[in-house]
């Protein structure tokens, strides 16, 4: 009888001290389940407010000014244009920066249509005159029109060169050299940074619209 006794003492005790095992196996699988959540819901306010900054830095709604059909002269003050325009266009359009070779998407762009300024939607290059010409940059040998571009003096650097700005807000685009293939023997060097891109059929369409 004193057998069965010990026996059913030592049972209760395995289970009591099971028991506590297992209360704390639980409680460290609900701190870890916790934790996670707590870094899943982290990193989904991270992706998310990424992705916001990425749309608001495309929105052409935000800059009053941008028209692919307008053709009025455009004349801001610098403060203004730091407000409707992304950091990386401010950078070039208004400060005359430039972006490192071979980083554009456009430099080696294929697509049929029309490049417009970043900045003000004027109409500016027609691919059909874009070059490989293996400088880093999208290179063109003649703007879409005249009065596309505005043409100034660079001689900053220690260089003498050609500045080629937009001919509706002086955006600042880049440089013309003449080394560029016939019939211009032109090379406007542009920063992509400072284009948008229109495929064929609507930019034409709008162009048309414009000359009217």
């Amino acid at each position: 009888m004193g057998h069965v006794i010990n026996l059913a003492n030592l049972f209760i005790g395995l289970n009591v001290i099971l028991g506590n095992q297992i209360s704390v196996v639980m409680k460290k699988w609900n701190l870890l389940l916790l934790a996670c959540c707590v870094l899943m819901a982290s990193c989904y306010s991270q992706n998310s407010q990424k992705k916001q900054t990425v749309m608001d830095t495309t929105k052409k709604s935000n800059n009053p000014v941008y028209s692919t059909t307008d053709t009025a002269k455009v004349v801001m003050k610098e403060e203004e244009w730091k407000k409707i325009l992304s950091p990386e266009v401010y950078e070039i359009a208004r400060q005359k920066g430039t972006e490192r070779p071979w980083s554009s998407k456009f430099e080696d762009y294929k697509e049929v249509g029309t490049y417009y300024c970043a900045a003000c939607g004027n109409a500016l290059f027609k691919s059909d005159t874009k070059f490989e010409s293996g400088c880093g940059w999208p290179s063109f040998y003649e703007p879409i029109s005249k009065a596309a571009i505005i043409y100034t003096p660079d001689n900053t650097h220690g260089m003498q060169r050609t500045e080629v700005q937009c001919g509706r807000c002086k955006a600042h685009l880049g440089h013309v050299f003449d080394d560029g293939p016939k019939p211009t023997g032109l090379r406007y060097c542009i920063n992509g940074v400072v284009l948008d891109f229109e495929k064929a059929k609507a930019a034409e369409k709008k162009y048309e619209e414009k000359k009217r």
